[in-house]
């Protein structure tokens, strides 16, 4: 299993801020494809805002980005979009949106080789892959309105059918929307509605 800076180093990921990279382009174009006009979307973990702008310039949706990391907000505002720093979706009332899109750290790290910075935080999904998808698909139910989805990049790396299966239980049943191969790793969308 490749480590996080491996693969940061092959998506040329140097700075403080995830920046776009072939994950990004594929769920942004897919969540352009599932947004309309009229819709509110979180775009929970943003880094530099890059999906949530493609979103709001291609569907002309309402997009808000959540970011821990304040860097990352402020990168996301200079590209026109609102930005709050925040975990997850914490701060969103419920029934309040009509769709999540998340690129979420899906990365396995070794505990042993973890490290403390913005991009470890931006890569990291934790000895699973799952330390953000998990409390992301336990808590987004509360925030959608009913007729609501979520556009969820995951990695092969991470696991797919775990995922599939987190959602379910969860309350979501899952389809594949997009995918990408690459040499490391397969890319896939999941679209996740009730």
């Amino acid at each position: 299993m490749p480590d996080s800076s491996d693969l940061a180093e092959r998506r040329g990921q140097t700075e403080a801020v995830y920046q776009p990279a072939e994950d990004s382009h594929l769920l942004a174009t897919a969540a352009a494809d599932h947004v309309d006009a009229t819709d509110v979307v979180v775009d929970v973990g943003t880094g530099s805002g890059y999906v949530g702008a493609h979103v709001a310039a291609e569907a002309g949706a309402s997009v808000i980005g959540t970011d821990l990391n304040p860097m990352a907000c402020r990168q996301a505002r200079d590209r026109g979009l609102e930005a709050v720093r925040a975990s997850l979706l914490e701060p969103f009332a419920a029934d309040a949106v009509d769709v999540v899109v998340c690129n979420p750290p899906y990365l396995p790290t070794d505990p042993d080789d973890e490290r403390s910075d913005w991009m470890e935080v931006a890569l990291s999904g934790g000895q699973s892959g799952l330390k953000v998808i998990e409390p992301l698909l336990a808590d987004v139910g509360r925030v959608l309105r009913p007729d609501g989805c979520v556009l969820l990049l995951v990695s092969s790396l991470t696991g797919v059918d775990d995922v599939v299966a987190l959602a379910s239980d969860a309350g979501f049943s899952a389809a594949a929307v997009a995918e990408d191969s690459f040499p490391f790793e397969t890319l896939t969308v999941l679209k996740l509605v009730r």
